[in-house]
């Protein structure tokens, strides 16, 4: 039944179009998210844009007033605070591709083991980000466009670039 409700996702409530366009395509998306997928609870504060993609909706978590903008992309076990604000493209990752083996070919060697990402409370993740598994962002955090987290984000710390790096706290 969960593969069902995902299909359903893929081939229906991600390709409505933007909210910009109309208002009631953000309320079709949240309600199926909250009482379909069973993501998050039913909270009409939350915004969720066209083309997100979701691995397993088994293993995501969304809390309330969250705003996830279009084509962003949700692997594995991740936990995504309150007030949380993702630009277009974000990627979050709980795994990737084996590479330590050099005696058979990469696409072969498999996928590295799972490590939950945990996005907490209000946090602002820019365009394009990349957060790498196993990763914590702290509270009140800020990460600008473009940065590849590979290191838990302190909370109240604006962090930047390849790889993230603190840019300074958040007073």
């Amino acid at each position: 039944m969960h593969k069902l409700k995902l299909v359903i996702y893929y081939l229906f409530i991600q390709k409505l179009p933007h909210s910009r366009l109309w208002s009631g395509f953000n309320s079709v998306r949240r309600w199926y998210m909250a009482k379909v997928l069973k993501l998050m609870p039913n909270d009409s504060n939350s915004k969720f844009e066209n083309g997100i993609y979701i691995s397993d909706a088994r293993q995501l978590k969304i809390g309330t007033y969250a705003r996830i903008n279009e084509h962003v992309f949700l692997q594995g076990k991740i936990t995504v605070g309150n007030h949380v604000m993702m630009a277009p493209y974000v990627a979050i990752y709980t795994n990737t591709h084996e590479h330590a083996r050099t005696d058979i070919p990469m696409v072969m060697a498999g996928d590295t083991d799972t490590k939950p990402v945990t996005i907490e409370n209000n946090v602002w993740l820019g365009r394009n980000v990349v957060v790498l598994p196993g990763i914590t962002v702290g509270e009140g955090s800020i990460v600008g466009a473009n940065a590849v987290v590979t290191k838990n984000v302190a909370p109240f710390t604006i962090v930047g670039g390849i790889p993230a790096k603190e840019i300074r706290k958040r007073t």
